[in-house]
């Protein structure tokens, strides 16, 4: 029997397990209880520490001012300066009661934005928990998680900073107001506080706008539907800029309804069969009564998107980047007469960015705004293709970033297709054969723009082009050359090519730095600058496109002083002219972006609409240049400068090599250019290039003056330079050579032997480089000689020596050599291989000889010799046959040998 032990041990031992598990049961009891307590302890300390938090949270809440639930305030813009600008509210609000609004739209909102608006008090934690779900099944936006009554609070009283703090202040005022005013007032201040884009706000007047219709009893349930969407964000389902956004809005709407019970399905179905277009009444113009209306209209785009507030009631002080200067400037130009014509539907969009922080300083919106509030904005909204404006941002930027090409990489313009074998074209139909990417951008040659985008690639070039802001979901090859199927904006592309003028880094372009909300918080609304490419493929891409400026497409938009960069760029319509009765090369569009160190401006000149007068002539299609100018000369002062950083190494390279060689010592200075490589990618490999020879002296004369008792040499010299000096050798009677240096253009020789001849040789030299000499002879009378002395000048031509008489013994020649002919084909006189004095002349008394070419002299008894010479000779005869060397009385030539003087020279003495 399990009761009975077999002795008193066991017994003992029996109770004692007894004892130690009923001990053990009660620890674990009470381990469980002590945690239970804990845990209670733990949500009893987190309620007060709630309470106590949303106390501290709520005790700087500001009060429920009714006077600013029914008078909205209006907010202050400020410049860049901080100068108040414009005062923006109150005067766009028609004020609807809660019995004018139809079931239609109190369904459509409360099926949005509350559900459950007349079952909470203010704040619905089912509404919250179910916008979760629903925003995790069917996608982010599809329901709010706050109340209609919270957001009144949000609108009215508090910034929209997404902070506890905050929420907290929303929940408090929330559960306030619901206890001072009745549902349906509450209904009232939502509908007419909402915003709804281009200026407008409430419910009753965005009925008006949109749809024309005054009495909101009229809407029907797909304009209710997009009416109650478009709070959400308003400018990105704005009907009229983005139809496609807004339908799939309205559309979401028509399905909540749908899920709450307040339409069928097949009301839903039949409502989301109705264009919205076929919905929207024509976008009204009104009287503009705010100044600077295209950049405030940015200015309230940013706000709105980024803060989601209304700036026409929320009290706001926005600081904004405006510069007043250029905004009136810009407004100016695009509304005067100076360039514009008076083609129909002409207009222009212009945007002016700070180069290296991206703030929007103006924007031109178009012509003629004056009775037009916040209509289309040309500066902002897409406006057409780009044209050749792309080619640095998908073509040459990312080959120099991602294959490091140089700006002297060889590309070769020739007949070319696309990969489906269309043809592609330049402009004019022509073909430059090999190029430099230099030359290709600076001139938009299309198929090298082509062959690039090919080589870097389609992902790369949509990567970099996204980096600058571009947005592009896919690129085409077409696109290389700007013929992108989405449309682009001026200050799309004014923020794009900032990046390049400032160093490879990019700031999104943008109007407002801060807001400052009634409660006195501030949001900081500056976007983030980021590097998108290395400083050389910005500053390369830069110093190509200064070329465009200074020599190639855009250089009437040039500004002498300025470092001013810049691409231009036209649209064809293609085959779509054929729609308006045009020709396919008919301009439609013209662009120019431009940009110094301190600003980048970006300019479009196009149409309206579409239309058979809608092509741009040849004048017209520069006026963006023309414009360009005018901006940059009033509104730039020429500091600063693109600095060439340390990854960039600029070399003089042989025009022409390909790969690209080093220019030689000896390479002239017309075939050097020099370009830019990414460093580590130089060149090594020099040209072999041998010395130019200079140009000779012109116009050398030697004359013996007996009164002073010198010889005077002078000469002319058109190529003189800085680095321009003059050997001059003189040779004497005995045959000596004494060589001086100069500068100047003339040399004395002082007290000259008596019945000897000098020989003088002038070479004009510049570094290693030397010119063939000039040659002229004198003869100093006396001694021996009883001849008069002749005084032989040169002429200006390559060449000397002429006749300087003396006692000429002709036709007896000596050892065969003095009467026979010449035979040197070097140039400007001397014997070639080494044959000074040999078969060069007649018989010649002093055994010397003078040589020359293309001399004019004049001889009173001797004999001229010369090739092409013109000489009068009073008591000689002259034999010259092309430039033959005579029977002179003169010196050996002197070294080195002279060249080209051959042919006979015969004399004879009377």
């Amino acid at each position: 029997m399990s009761g009975e032990y077999r002795s008193r041990v066991e017994r003992k031992q029996a109770a004692k397990q007894t004892k130690q598990k009923k001990a053990k049961t009660k620890r674990g009891r009470s381990w469980l209880k002590t945690i239970a307590i804990a845990i209670l302890l733990m949500m009893v300390l987190g309620a007060i520490g709630g309470i106590a938090t949303f106390a501290y949270f709520v005790k700087d809440a500001p009060p429920l001012d009714e006077a600013k639930i029914k008078d909205p305030l209006s907010s202050v813009l400020y410049d860049m300066n901080g100068k108040q600008v414009a005062e923006l509210g109150g005067y766009k609000r028609t004020y609807i009661s809660y019995k004018d609004v139809p079931k239609v739209l109190e369904d459509a909102v409360l099926a949005t934005e509350d559900a459950r608006f007349y079952e909470h008090h203010g704040i619905d934690i089912v509404r919250l928990a179910g916008a979760v779900l629903a925003n995790i099944k069917e996608g982010f936006g599809a329901e709010g998680g706050s109340t209609i009554t919270q957001q009144v609070v949000k609108m009215t009283f508090l910034s929209s900073k997404k902070t506890l703090e905050r929420k907290a202040q929303e929940a408090w005022l929330a559960l306030q107001l619901e206890q001072k005013y009745s549902k349906h007032e509450i209904l009232e201040m939502y509908l007419n506080k909402i915003y709804y884009s281009d200026g407008i706000y409430g419910v009753a007047r965005a009925a008006e706008y949109y749809f024309g219709k005054t009495d909101l009893k009229k809407l029907t349930l797909p304009e209710a539907a997009l009416l109650a969407g478009m709070p959400q964000s308003p400018n990105r389902y704005n009907p009229y800029d983005h139809p496609e956004a807004a339908k799939k809005r309205r559309d979401t709407v028509l399905s909540l309804m749908v899920k709450h019970g307040f339409i069928s399905q097949e009301e839903a179905e039949k409502a989301k069969q109705v264009p919205i277009q076929s919905m929207l009444t024509k976008r009204k113009k009104s009287q503009n009564d705010v100044p600077y209306d295209a950049f405030i209209d940015e200015v309230i785009k940013e706000v709105t998107d980024k803060a989601n507030v209304n700036v026409f009631e929320d009290g706001l002080k926005i600081y904004t980047t405006l510069d007043q200067n250029v905004q009136t400037y810009v407004e100016k130009l695009l509304n005067s007469d100076k360039y514009f014509t008076n083609k129909k539907d002409l207009q222009s969009g212009i945007a002016v960015v700070d180069t290296k922080t991206g703030a929007i300083r103006a924007l031109g919106g178009g012509r003629h705004r004056d009775n037009i509030e916040f209509g289309f904005n040309y500066a902002i909204q897409p406006v057409g293709q780009p044209g050749s404006t792309i080619k640095p941002i998908l073509d040459y930027g990312p080959a120099i970033e991602y294959l490091k090409w140089s700006t002297a990489h060889i590309l070769v313009d020739e007949p070319y297709t696309y990969s489906d074998g269309t043809p592609i074209r330049n402009a004019g139909g022509k073909y430059a054969g090999p190029v430099t990417l230099r030359k290709a951008l600076t001139w938009s040659y299309n198929i090298p723009a082509l062959k690039t985008y090919q080589a870097v690639g389609k992902e790369r070039a949509r990567e970099f082009a996204n980096r600058l802001g571009m947005g592009f979901d896919e690129v085409y090859e077409p696109y290389a050359i700007g013929g992108v199927s989405r449309y682009v904006s001026v200050l799309q592309m004014a923020g794009a090519y900032t990046a390049f003028g400032n160093n490879g880094v990019y700031t999104k372009p943008y109007a407002v730095t801060k807001i400052v909300f009634p409660d006195g918080t501030e949001m900081d609304l500056q976007p983030k600058p980021k590097r998108v490419m290395h400083d050389y493929t910005a500053y390369m891409i830069t110093d190509v496109l200064k070329s465009v400026i200074r020599s190639g497409t855009g250089q009437l938009a040039n500004v002498p002083g300025l470092e001013l960069a810049g691409k231009t760029g036209t649209t064809n319509y293609g085959k779509d002219g054929a729609k308006f009765g045009l020709d396919r090369d008919d301009v439609p569009d013209s662009w120019i972006v431009g940009y110094t160190p301190n600003y980048t401006a970006a300019i479009w000149v196009g149409f309206s609409k579409r239309s058979s007068t809608a092509k741009l002539d040849k004048y017209e299609q520069k006026i963006p240049k023309y414009l360009l100018r005018d901006i940059m000369s009033h509104i730039d002062d020429g500091s600063g400068e693109f600095k060439q950083p340390d990854s960039v190494v600029k070399l003089p390279i042989k025009k022409g090599t390909n790969p690209p060689k080093l220019a030689g010592k000896y390479t002239p200075e017309s075939e050097i250019t020099y370009e830019l490589f990414v460093r580590g990618t130089e060149p090594t490999e020099t040209a072999n290039d041998v010395p130019e020879e200079l140009p000779a002296v012109k116009g050398l004369t030697a004359v013996y003056d007996q009164a002073a008792n010198a010889i005077s040499v002078s000469w002319s010299y058109d190529e003189q330079t800085d680095e321009t000096i003059f050997e001059v050798r003189v040779k004497d009677g005995q045959g000596q050579t004494n060589t001086i240096t100069t500068k100047d253009r003339s040399i004395t020789i002082s007290n000259p032997t008596p019945g000897w001849t000098y020989t003088i040789a002038v070479y004009a030299k510049d570094g290693e480089r030397m010119s063939k000499p000039a040659i002229a002879s004198v003869h100093v009378p006396g001694g021996e000689d009883q001849t008069p002395a002749p005084q032989q000048p040169g002429d200006d031509s390559q060449g000397s020596g002429g006749q300087n008489g003396g006692t000429d013994q002709g036709n007896s020649g000596n050892n065969g050599n003095e009467n026979g002919q010449g035979n040197n084909n070097e140039q400007n006189g001397g014997a070639s291989g080494g044959q000074e004095n040999g078969n060069s002349g007649g018989a010649n008394q002093n055994n010397g000889q003078t040589d020359g070419t293309n001399n004019q002299g004049t001889n009173s008894s001797g004999q001229t010799n010369g090739t092409n010479n013109q000489g009068t000779n009073n008591s000689s005869q002259t034999n010259g046959t092309n430039g033959g060397t005579g029977a002179n009385s003169g010196t050996p030539p002197v070294s080195p040998p002279l060249k080209n003087g051959s042919g006979a020279g015969l004399g004879t003495r009377p």
